[in-house]
């Protein structure tokens, strides 16, 4: 039971991961040249889950415009809100359905305690 405990938290430590990787991305929407990342879930020793995040190289949208007198090219990120958004959405849910199974595991060996004491 405590491995699937395990597997449990470690999903939740990856899920927070995820978001936090997401968050970054978000906050640097308008952040010209900055390149997002991609925080992807796979399978770790034991059961558990372990994250690996990987920078997208991907090209922004260039623009000129004019610093001083001088008509200067920029990249803005390639941070989409439209890719964003449904990642955080969903990446929440993932994080909430593993924190009730560990609220219903908590509640069993609760009342289980209750039946044998």
């Amino acid at each position: 039971m405590m491995t699937n405990v395990s597997s449990n938290l470690s999903a939740l430590r990856a899920y927070g991961t995820k978001m936090g990787v997401i968050a970054d991305n978000l906050a640097n929407v308008n952040t010209d040249g900055y390149k997002k990342n991609r925080a992807v879930l796979k399978e770790g020793p034991n059961q558990s889950v372990a994250v690996d995040i990987q920078q997208v190289d991907t090209p922004g949208a260039v623009y000129e415009r004019y610093e001083g007198h001088e008509r200067v090219e920029k990249e803005t990120s390639n941070v989409d809100l439209a890719e964003e958004l449904p990642a955080m959405m969903t990446t929440q849910h993932a994080y909430t359905a593993n924190l009730k199974v560990l609220q219903a595991r908590d509640e069993v060996l609760g009342s289980l305690l209750d039946v044998v004491g």
